[in-house]
């Protein structure tokens, strides 16, 4: 029964997370010339909305963290998916900058209440012993959500106009994912019910503790900030080292696929070697590639050994963000350390697109290339002081 449970709620998640990045992250990739010229916003403006979003949700996760520790994330997730379909439909009826950008700070709190971060949770209370490998295929199906969602948006732009997709994707949050989140999901978690009944109170942590989260936030915020900035000038980033539009286009290209198979790697062999083995080899490719592109990425080869790098170090960071801190800090507080690990890696993931943005307008892809590799080096020096502080960790 319980493994049933596990994998129901596996695959709903799986389902509401593609339908969640879909609809918001990957949405103006499609729509956003139509917000352009409706609504007569720039392009930095439009794009700046996803910035709004990561920014308010960040701010919001370390007390959703703790409510998910409390009530579990069925209640959460499904206030989430409604949330979305208010902030969806609103922004359909979006007449200019003040209505537009209000919208995506509310869909900053509804991907607080229901993307990633509650999903990893919610998998964490319900798959226990197999959370790591139910984390890792919400990861491989979260990755299709372009796949899906791209084409979608496309074509059903074409017979509704945008105004007119943005409410049937807020209308598949109220009557699919709400109901999803309500039939998968248990009402309140197995573990840590006493601290939210009131009956022990959670001890403060130790000195070491604090000394391992510390080191855990500057890891990951370090990853967020090269794999949500870098993504999005990967492709400007190859033209400018010299490659011709197409090869450009190839490249990047070639991130996703490296992307999803390194997860499944994850999947089918993570049980064989320990999750800090993941952390230090995920923290030492990312920083190698972008080394080599700096000096000679140029030459097609080396940029593809750059790219494949960046896709491999991604792939596992969307599923040691969640299982790391599982096995550092335990299930009966997750989702608080989860919440409070969230709040910088949102701030560094809004910042991040428009900080590389200046960076290559000012100094171009060599540049960004410089920066994006200073800070996976800090990275890799506060995951290796990491390993050498907490052990071995399976």
């Amino acid at each position: 029964m319980k493994v049933t449970a596990a994998a129901k709620a596996t695959v709903g998640l799986c389902l509401t997370q593609i339908v969640g990045w879909g609809t918001t992250f990957l949405m103006p990739s499609v729509l956003g010339r139509h917000f352009e010229r409706d609504l007569d916003l720039p392009s930095e403006v439009v794009y700046g909305g996803i910035t709004v979003m990561f920014g308010v949700g960040a701010l919001f996760a370390p007390r959703v963290g703790r409510l998910l520790d409390r009530t579990g994330a069925r209640s959460v997730m499904a206030i989430g998916s409604i949330v979305y379909a208010l902030s969806l439909a609103a922004l359909s009826f979006s007449q200019g900058l003040v209505s537009y950008l209000l919208c995506w700070a509310a869909m900053g709190i509804a991907s607080t209440l229901a993307l990633n971060t509650p999903a990893s949770i919610a998998l964490a209370q319900i798959a226990g012993s197999r959370a790591r490998q139910a984390i890792a295929v919400l990861a491989i199906i979260g990755g299709f959500a372009s796949t899906v969602f791209w084409p979608l948006s496309e074509a059903l732009e074409t017979f509704l106009s945008w105004r007119g997709v943005l409410l049937v994707y807020a209308a598949i949050h109220l009557l699919v994912c709400a109901p999803v989140h309500l039939l998968v999901l248990p009402g309140r978690p197995k573990v840590g019910t006493h601290a939210a009944a009131g009956a022990t109170p959670t001890p403060p942590p130790s000195d070491h503790t604090k000394r391992i989260f510390l080191l855990l936030a500057v890891a990951f915020s370090c990853g967020a900030f090269i794999f949500t900035g870098f993504i999005v000038h990967a492709i400007g980033v190859m033209r400018g080292l010299g490659h011709d539009p197409a090869s450009a286009l190839l490249l990047a290209s070639l991130i996703g696929p490296a992307q999803v198979a390194v997860r499944v790697v994850e999947l089918v062999f993570g049980h064989r070697y320990a999750i800090s083995s993941s952390t230090l080899f995920a923290a030492a490719v990312l920083p190698l590639g972008l080394g080599l592109a700096f000096l000679a990425g140029g030459n097609f080869a080396v940029a593809l050994l750059c790219l494949v790098a960046y896709g491999i170090a991604n792939g596992l960071k969307a599923v040691l963000r969640a299982t790391l801190p599982l096995a550092l800090f335990g299930r009966a507080q997750f989702g608080t350390y989860l919440g409070r690990l969230a709040l910088p890696q949102g701030i560094v993931s809004a910042a991040a697109p428009p900080v590389l943005a200046a960076v290559m307008a000012n100094y171009g892809a060599q540049g960004v290339l410089a920066v994006t590799f200073v800070i996976g080096m800090i990275a890799l020096v506060a995951t290796v002081m990491l390993v050498r502080a907490s052990g071995t960790v399976r």
